[in-house]
């Protein structure tokens, strides 16, 4: 499956080359509704689960300290590599408080920096590449929790399958609520590190 999405990007940025400017105001409404579809199925795959409550009462504190470490190490991870590539703090902290949702952030940081968006979006692009393809691996020889943190804002949705297809229920469940609360901070975090 990694393996396929990951062509499908390739053969998608091809594509592009060849397809005539006038094609594009459509594909924000065709990404929009392949994006339904798809968290329609997820949601059908988790319905399948009849202990979706019970699965999040269990879950406890994990509830929250997932999202909380991701966040965390996305943020210090972004300053530590924006440090060694010479970025100030409040840059890089707004390029890693975009969590992996690569539209959103780079929006934001744009009023501040045209440079600094197109990099956010790029990193979060990149993030969300490397997550489609090491989830599997992590679920199946670090552990099935730590297969969301790669993902970031978009274990809710563009992930969420890939993680709902190497792990279980339960961690899908966890993955979502992680990538909603991820979500909620990068309109938050990104405009803190950036207008003090």
């Amino acid at each position: 499956m990694t393996i396929k999405i990951i062509l499908a990007v390739i053969i998608g940025g091809v594509v592009g080359f060849f397809v005539p400017d006038s094609f594009y105001a459509a594909t924000d409404v065709l990404l929009t509704i392949g994006l339904c579809l798809l968290l329609f199925f997820v949601g059908i795959d988790i319905g399948k689960n009849k202990n979706v409550m019970r699965d999040i009462k269990r879950s406890g504190r994990l509830f929250f300290l997932i999202p909380l470490g991701v966040a965390v190490g996305s943020l210090l991870g972004a300053i530590g590599v924006g440090f060694l590539l010479g970025y100030p703090i409040n840059e890089s902290g707004a390029i890693g408080s975009g969590m992996g949702w690569y539209t959103l952030s780079s929006i934001i940081i744009a009023p501040y920096s045209s440079e600094l968006s197109v990099l956010a979006f790029l990193t979060n692009v990149v993030r969300e590449v490397f997550a489609i393809a090491l989830i599997p691996i992590i679920a199946k020889h670090i552990g099935f929790i730590e297969a969301i943190a790669p993902s970031g804002a978009t274990a809710m949705d563009t992930t969420l399958p890939i993680i709902s297809r190497n792990t279980n229920g339960e961690t899908a469940i966890l993955s979502f609520s992680t990538g909603l609360i991820l979500s909620t901070m990068v309109p938050i975090l990104v405009p803190l590190f950036l207008f003090k």
